[in-house]
């Protein structure tokens, strides 16, 4: 988790402003940090770190192609929303 601690900090303080797809949190982190970060690594983040959740999914046109991403929130959210 070190080595991508500032990535992950970056990301809690973007979806606390609400969800984000995965598209929109990586364009995020490569536009507010000089190094960027990889679709792989963002995904792994997402996928492994117990503060993220998944919400569900959004189809659209991303890069000029249609994708199925994900959408991602805080966990917190999810269990005062419920």
């Amino acid at each position: 988790m070190s080595r991508t601690r500032r990535l992950r900090t970056e990301i809690e303080s973007l979806l606390q402003g609400g969800p984000a797809n995965t598209v929109e949190i990586f364009d995020h982190l490569n536009t507010r940090f000089k190094w960027g970060a990889t679709m792989n690594q963002v995904g792994n983040i997402l996928a492994k770190d117990v503060r993220f959740s998944k919400i569900g999914q959004k189809r659209g046109e991303f890069r000029g192609s249609v994708y199925t991403v994900c959408v991602w929130g805080l966990r917190e959210q999810e269990l005062l929303t419920a």
